[in-house]
């Protein structure tokens, strides 16, 4: 950052202030001061012109009021912005709460306790409650709205300083000794505040001042210091908390008076008195420190004595009590920025997250890209590329670039890289500076283990990672080339050759393979000699495994690195002492060494490399010649071209904090000074220009400045007139010179001031006035080979009017050359004209209003070309209109099945003709949305039966994918069908192989499958209605087995058999293809066995006991699918409950003589038996109907499925499914087979 006084203002009456504060929403200033002085000053600046926006404006006094009412001198001032109050204290004890009313402040609210004087006030961070300490120890906390919340008298203590914690949870009092007690918000005591930075001070001391910044606009870092407690003496710590036992500490060595935090909570500012030595006598100072308690800058004040200070909202300017003066001073923020390919790269903090957010401002489209990034350093730019320098969180790396996708693997290919010089340094640690160190050198604070990490993200110009390096060498400094990254810490620097995927040159292969064999990266100690060769250096990706590499970077140094910078071929490392060393560029050595009496703080190197920039701490820039300026092309003598450029020796500018050297003149550059930009050539300046603008690029003779400060002031939403463009004289004069005397005049001026872009200039001058001879010098001057051929094609063109039209053409004004070719009714130029510019709606318009007939060829091409345009949309709907005008099928297809318009898809399809290039690719659409019949109708139109087999496949259709087999002769689809039905037995998917098996025919399959599966479920014994379906199920695929073979032998046949010849031909053929007749012959048994089961019990527990008994009966046939215990179980409970115990009594004979049965089992039968038979004797009261008439003449009668009773009449149901028989009375109750649940018909 650099800081520079300003403007000062005079309080009347020579008055001496005691305090000031800066409002930061409404930006009015409050100062206090003897005999009773309190004023209101509000500073406004007011312009329309956008380069004099930020510092640059000119500022007024906007409001200067007096407010009356304090007798005292005033002591205390204090805002709150939430709510639009000013509360300010006298030495009487007086407060005085005053609001804005109609632009002007008056009093609101008046307390006295008339007993002490108020030493300190703070509001909350919200604005809701005040704290009040009197010097007597009496505390005060009221509500904005002027109740008293709690008051408590502090017996003993003389106060002196209050602040509330963010979260308004805890208040801070502080001592007229010096102590800092720690309180809860409603006043009780917690525990006496540590002061580590006072250990070892003896003497009286008192608190300069406590500030606690709330977190409004986010923190630079995660668990940033953000409690600074500074004491008179100068001493302090920064704490994260209130019980922090390792605080930053800080030995600022001057007298304080106050301090304060700016609006970010990056920087604190100190003010106060240090002594001179030298004049004997003592300066007012303001010193900077971040918050880890880095010195950044130091401000020196005119005057006796320094008061108060105070910042400004935005944290660019700041407020100095001062005697009898306020001192303004500009701040120009180090912020983390860049600028790389029309686009500004620039940080911000949030409070709603822990991250940086990185903005990716393309500037040529208005569009911003979003990344966040935890623990960043820098940001550094350099042609389309940037390096993020980043700390790395080692319990989340991933964390480290949010919106980063392909960005982890590098991370994680670097941390192993690292392990094994990880390994190699448990010896001892790496010393790392970042956020450590005090401003006088004294090691307060400790050092950060050799673990902490950081990486290097090179990022392109719409924040995607490209690559990324772990280093173990704080990156305090990163200065990057079009082929390098170099960091630096301290002590020492790293080279990395990165790489992009980019078209090269055969010259560029072989020179990046050539420094690829020799080691992308690199690391030097800043004290070692490197020749450029291999001695000296080490190759990064190797030496972690040694630990000679360990002693390279934790060495210290006596003379740190200070600043870097570098071009393609020179690298410039600046350090503390003032000493500049010169090393070559890629292959690093060291060149040279140069002597300032000064430490730089920022380099720059001129395009050539010839010359180097200096600003140094103080803000004066000086310069260097690193090469001996040969005479220059004008024919002077070396030293009259020296005296010419300017000697660099005598040159200095003071309070500078910008500087940058043009990208093609090496004698071109252009600084900041305070709130003006300079121009210089040859060390000459040109007049100034009022702005506060960073440089992001000088080239072309113009300057591109971003008015950052108005960026951060919403960063969120950057806006195109932040970025401003400059020309330089050289420029603007050529300008003048071509509009006002003439082309020849012009011309000479320019030749004896060359540069590419006034040559340009010149051109397109002479273009405008059809100077070709004129054009074609200046374009051949600035070696602009398009230009020429554009001259010469001019020259071939023999009407002036036409040349004119193709001049205006070549400037961009399209509007006005294609009116001058349809005056010349040339409308065929026109439309050429607009369709080289990609109008195809106005190509279209001119082929549609022309007279004649337009051609085909060009209106179909337009038409397909404006349905690109509405398809790049995904404008779909629009686009097939014009396709269909056009007569793209291909891209209509694409239409169709984006829009999911299958049918016009169809249509499609059916209007190709046969073998059609589209018509494969309409197949795939139809598969992927699982439409069979049309894919295969695509394939089968364009001779690819294997793709329309492979369709059925895919989609599961095997009956169509057998059928089509069969039909074009294709013996693939059996053994694809047995290995995918092998495929889901494997993985236990029976029932899917069920219906692969179904689908595709192979109903026997099919069908042994559900045998086995309903085994396996009978075997369970819990579900019996879930059997029964499974056995019908199998049983139905025993049926159109039976139903298959019937119709393939008829078909077989063709009407030379009769139909029952044909059909016994079938069952012969099934009867010799089959092996399982069990299967086969008895389909319908396990379906049997479980429907009487079902039935006889439904019956029991209906009533209808006989006919249970009599169902119960049946099921004896069955003891192979149902177990005999359950069978005769059945039957002992259905016959005991019809009161036949003759039937009962044979099924305990049974149950008792059952092998499968434990003796415990059977014991209990038998009880149960002897119990039931001394009670009733075993024998039936009536003859059992299916004893006596279950054999008929023909052999066994059928059984009705709906009763279980025997069939003995001659007129009965069957189904036609499953053959099996009902009477008519019962089944004329049901809609559905009770059995396999066909449909009556």
């Amino acid at each position: 950052m650099f800081i520079y006084l300003s403007k000062k203002i005079a309080i009347p009456n020579s008055i001496r202030l005691k305090c000031v504060s800066w409002n930061k929403d409404q930006g009015f200033i409050a100062c206090g001061g003897e005999e009773g002085l309190l004023k209101v000053l509000k500073l406004e600046t007011q312009t329309d012109d956008a380069k004099l926006k930020g510092l640059a404006a000119p500022s007024n006094l906007s409001m200067n009021q007096t407010l009356e009412g304090h007798s005292g001198a005033v002591q205390v001032v204090t805002w709150n912005e939430q709510y639009q109050k000013l509360t300010t204290s006298d030495q009487n004890g007086l407060i005085i709460v005053w609001m804005l009313y109609k632009g002007s402040w008056y009093e609101e609210m008046i307390n006295n306790r008339n007993k002490s004087v108020v030493r300190s006030m703070s509001w909350n961070a919200d604005g809701q409650k005040i704290c009040i300490v009197y010097e007597d120890g009496a505390v005060i906390v009221g509500s904005v709205d002027g109740n008293r919340i709690w008051g408590k008298e502090l017996k003993g203590i003389q106060l002196a300083h209050v602040a509330w914690s963010p979260d308004s949870k805890v208040l801070l009092f502080g001592m007229a000794n010096g102590e800092i007690h720690i309180y809860d918000n409603q006043g009780n005591f917690i525990v006496k505040m540590t002061i580590s930075c006072l250990i070892n001070v003896t003497g009286a001391i008192s608190i300069a001042g406590i500030h606690w910044y709330p977190g409004t606009e986010g923190y630079i870092e995660p668990d940033c210091p953000c409690l600074a407690v500074i004491f008179d003496n100068g001493r302090g710590q920064i704490m994260r908390y209130e019980n922090d036992e390792n605080p930053v500490l800080l030995d600022t060595q001057m007298n304080v008076a106050s301090i304060q935090w700016n609006h970010y909570g990056s920087v604190l500012a100190v003010a106060g008195c240090q002594k001179n030595i030298s004049l004997d006598k003592e300066v007012n100072t303001v010193q900077f420190y971040t918050p880890f308690g880095e010195h950044l800058r130091t401000l020196k004040v005119p005057g006796k004595q320094m008061t108060a200070v105070s910042w400004e909202g935005g944290g660019l300017r700041i407020g100095l009590a001062v005697d009898s003066f306020i001192y303004f001073a500009n701040i120009r923020p180090d912020y983390k920025w860049g600028y790389c390919s029309n686009t500004v790269v620039y940080a911000y903090t949030r409070p709603d997250r822990l991250e940086y957010s990185v903005v990716f401002w393309d500037t040529k489209n208005n569009e911003k890209f979003v990344k966040y990034v935890k623990s960043l350093m820098s940001i550094t730019t350099c042609g389309d590329f940037c390096i993020l320098a980043t700390k790395a969180d080692d319990n989340q790396p991933q964390a480290l670039l949010v919106s980063a996708p392909g960005f982890l693997p590098d991370i994680e290919r670097e941390r192993e890289k690292l392990k094994g010089y990880q390994n190699a340094m448990k010896k001892g640690p790496v010393s790392s500076s970042v956020g450590q160190g005090t401003s006088n050198g004294k090691e307060d604070a400790e050092p950060e283990s050799g673990n902490a990490t950081y990486v290097l993200v090179l990022c392109n110009s719409i924040g995607t990672p490209l690559d990324s390096k772990y280093i173990d060498i704080d990156p305090l400094f990163v200065t990057m080339t079009k082929t390098h990254v170099i960091a630096a810490s301290k002590e020492a620097f790293y080279t990395w050759q990165y790489r992009v995927a980019k078209k090269l040159t055969a010259l560029e292969i072989n020179q990046v393979a050539k420094t690829r064999k020799e080691g992308r990266e690199r690391v030097y100690h800043i004290d070692d000699t490197p020749t450029g060769t291999t001695d000296g250096t080490f190759d990064f990706a190797k030496a972690f495994a040694f630990t000679d590499f360990q002693p390279l970077i934790s060495k210290a140094t006596r003379d740190p690195i200070c600043c870097i910078t570098a071009t393609d071929k020179t690298l410039i490392v600046g350090r503390e002492s003032g000493l500049i060393q010169r090393y070559s560029l890629p292959n690093v050595g060291l060149l040279q060494k140069y002597t300032l009496n000064y430490r730089a703080y920022q380099l720059s190197l001129n395009c050539n490399s010839s010359r180097l920039a200096i600003i140094d701490i103080a803000g004066v820039l000086t310069f260097l010649d690193l090469e001996s300026r040969s005479s220059s092309g004008d024919g002077l003598a070396g030293e009259q071209a020296t005296a010419a450029a300017g000697d660099p020796s005598k040159f200095e500018r003071k309070d500078v904090w910008d500087m940058k050297w043009a990208n093609d003149n090496p004698d071109l550059f252009a600084m900041m000074e305070k709130t003006r930009m300079y121009v210089f050539r040859n060390l000459d300046p040109e007049e100034p220009i009022q702005t506060s603008g960073y440089i992001c690029n000088f080239e072309d003779l113009e300057i591109k400045s971003v008015l950052l400060d108005e960026i951060m002031k919403d960063p969120e939403r950057p806006n195109k007139d932040y970025l401003i463009n400059f020309e330089i004289r050289s420029l603007r004069d050529s300008r003048a010179l071509i509009e006002k005397v003439g082309i020849e005049d012009a011309s000479q001026f320019i030749e004896d001031n060359p540069h590419p872009r006034l040559w340009r200039l010149l051109a397109e001058a002479a273009l405008q006035k059809l100077d070709l001879k004129t054009a074609e010098q200046a374009f051949v001057r600035c070696k602009d080979y398009q230009g020429i051929e554009f001259v010469k094609r001019l020259g071939n063109l023999q009407s002036e009017s036409m040349k004119q039209a193709e001049v205006v053409a070549y400037f961009g004004r399209f509007e006005e050359a294609e009116r001058m070719y349809l005056d010349m009714d040339r409308r065929d130029l026109a439309i050429s004209l607009r369709m080289k510019l990609g109008d195809w709606f106005r190509v279209l318009q001119l082929l549609k209003t022309g007279s004649g007939d337009a051609d085909d060829a060009l209106l179909e091409q337009a038409y397909n070309a404006i349905g690109d345009y509405f398809a790049d949309r995904q404008k779909w709907v629009n686009a097939v209109q014009y396709y269909l005008q056009g007569r793209n099928q291909e891209r209509l297809a694409e239409c169709y099945y984006m829009l999911e318009d299958y049918d016009g898809l169809e249509r499609l399809a059916n209007s190709l003709p046969e073998n059609h290039k589209l018509l494969p690719d309409i197949g795939q659409m139809f598969v992927t949305v699982g439409m069979c019949e049309q894919a295969v109708n695509a394939y089968l139109k364009c001779s690819q039966p294997k793709a329309a087999v492979e369709a059925c496949v895919h989609l599961n259709q095997w009956n169509k994918a057998v059928e089509l087999a069969k039909d074009h002769n294709m013996k693939e689809i059996g053994p694809l069908l047995a290995k995918y039905a092998s495929h889901l037995l494997e993985k236990n998917k029976r029932l899917e192989a069920v219906e692969l098996y179904r689908k595709a025919h192979h109903f026997l399959d099919a069908a042994r499958l559900m045998f086995k599966i309903a085994d396996e479920e009978a075997k369970k014994r819990t579900r019996p209605l879930r059997v029964k379906k499974l056995y019908v199920l199998a049983a139905l695929l025993v049926e159109n087995y039976h139903e298959q073979m019937k119709t393939s032998q008829q078909s077989k046949a063709k009407g030379k058999k009769s139909e029952a010849t044909s059909a016994l031909a079938g069952l012969l053929e099934e009867d010799a293809s089959s092996t399982d007749n069990r299967i086969v012959d008895n389909a319908w048994r396990g379906a049997e066995a479980y429907h009487f089961f079902l039935l006889a019990q439904r019956q029991l527990y209906d009533g209808n006991v006989d006919s249970a008994m009599k169902t119960a009966l049946h099921l004896r046939d069955y003891e192979d699918i149902i177990p005999a215990v359950e069978i005769y179980s059945l039957l002992a409970i259905c016959s005991s409950a019809n009161r036949a115990f003759g039937t009962c009594s044979r099924a305990f004979i049974k149950l008792e003589s059952l092998e499968s049965l434990s003796p415990e089992q059977r014991q209990s039968y038998e009880d149960l038996a002897l119990e039931i038979f001394t009670k009733y004797p075993p024998k039936d009261n009536r003859k059992s109907e299916l004893d006596s008439i279950s054999e008929g003449v023909d052999g066994k009668l059928p059984t009705c499925i709906v009763t279980g009773r025997i069939i003995s009449e001659y007129q009965f149901w069957m189904c036609s499914t499953c053959k099996h028989c009902a009477m008519e009375q019962d089944i004329s109750r049901h809609n559905f087979c009770p059995l396999c649940h066909s449909t009556l018909t």
